[in-house]
């Protein structure tokens, strides 16, 4: 008489623990290569690059608030990098009319040009590190990890 084995009541939630530890694993990888990849080609950080990324969606430029919001760090964290990317030319501030303690900060040319030669090599080692999935499985990949975002979010996507 043969027996089936019982499945173990903690496997979901061991191989679901399991799963999180390899998007942690990979997800630092990952982003450990693109900071060194960034120091090394561009002499700049990964939060320089993201602030010029998050300003690169908004022409019109956004007030500190509302990039920290975009970012979803603190307006402290921000302010330095801010600082440093205005004195490299790369952004500008602008008063906001009406409003003497506020003020946009938005790409300049230069900054608008720099980005794009980033975005363009970020892109390139992103697509190389995620070379062993085929454009279907990234969209599948994505598209799943979409929905557990929105189930993490209460459906808010």
């Amino acid at each position: 008489m043969h027996i089936e084995p019982q499945p173990d009541p903690e496997t979901p939630s061991k191989e679901r623990l399991r799963l999180w530890l390899r998007f942690l694993k990979a997800s630092r990888t990952i982003e450990a290569t693109l900071r060194e990849n960034l120091r090394t080609e561009f002499a700049t950080t990964l939060p320089r690059f993201d602030v010029m990324a998050a300003l690169s969606r908004f022409e019109d430029g956004l007030k500190m608030s509302q990039l920290s919001d975009v970012l979803r760090v603190s307006n402290g964290n921000v302010t330095g990098i801010v600082d440093r990317l205005s004195e490299d030319g790369f952004l500008i501030r602008v008063p906001v009319p009406g409003d003497r303690r506020a003020s946009v900060v938005r790409l300049t040319r230069r900054g608008t040009e720099e980005f794009a030669r980033q975005a363009a090599a970020h892109e390139a080692w992103i697509s190389d590190m995620l070379g062993d999935f085929s454009p279907d499985e990234a969209r599948d990949i994505r598209l799943r990890l979409e929905q557990l975002e929105a189930s993490l979010n209460g459906g808010k996507g």
